[in-house]
């Protein structure tokens, strides 16, 4: 029981606001030395650790790299790359990206897009750069927030629906294998990835009329506060 002190440990660094790798990093050493490991057993198991989830830490390498691209004007590529395309909306642009987002998942290539690989520097600009260029005007920024939560929605859709496609996906292999193993069935993937269909093409379908409404939405609003701001300013009355 003395090794569950280690979890004593992470909670005293949580309530008191410490840094969470360091806390996570000094529970684990307590934990292995309470446990009667050795200095070069606890550091073995903290490689192994890592080595074993590295796909986890991926994310430290890719960040700096969109970072840099950034910096050299990979945002102002994509608003420039995509104000020359005439007659193309925020909404339909983001529409065609949900159709790529979901036919990619279902080939299992889920590592295309991404909130932080795709949308955030490529994705969202570009469809601000098709609002603006549909609307004749700049967005405010409570308009420009919101052309972003739609982008990063059509990308969350198309891969939560695109990916039961694919019959070699994590969640497809999970039920198939407690169906067969608990209940005994003889569940195929293929027939999951299958049934999955109707409902991708569904979920496209509802979320894409959600999107190319979006065009109306920003022409709307952007039309009341033009006409919030012409109004004419109240006269003072004499007493």
């Amino acid at each position: 029981m003395i090794v569950l002190l280690g979890v004593v440990v992470v909670i005293l660094g949580f309530v008191t606001r410490r840094n969470p790798v360091l806390v996570v990093g000094v529970a684990g050493i307590a934990t292995g030395l309470l446990g009667k490991m050795s200095p070069t057993e606890v550091l073995a198991a903290f490689g192994r650790s890592f080595a074993d989830s590295r796909s986890v830490t991926v994310f430290a390498i890719v960040l700096p790299v969109i970072g840099l691209l950034e910096r050299y004007g990979l945002r102002e590529q994509a608003r420039r790359l995509i104000s020359r395309l005439g007659g193309l909306s925020a909404g339909r642009f983001l529409t065609v990206y949900l159709l790529v987002r979901q036919v990619t998942a279902a080939f299992g290539l889920n590592s295309i897009g991404g909130p932080a690989q795709t949308v955030r520097p490529l994705v969202a600009p570009m469809a601000e750069a098709a609002a603006e260029r549909s609307t004749g005007s700049a967005l405010s920024e409570r308009l420009r927030e919101k052309v972003r939560s739609y982008a990063a929605s059509a990308d969350t859709v198309g891969l939560f629906f695109g990916e039961d496609c694919f019959i070699a996906i994590g969640s497809i292999l999970l039920i198939t294998g407690f169906v067969n193993s608990t209940y005994h069935q003889n569940l195929e993937a293929t027939q999951l990835a299958l049934w999955a269909i109707p409902v991708a093409v569904c979920a496209f379908l509802v979320h894409g009329a959600r999107l190319l409404l979006l065009d109306r939405q920003l022409h709307r609003e952007m039309a009341l506060a033009a006409a919030d701001h012409e109004l004419p300013l109240p006269k003072e009355t004499n007493k």
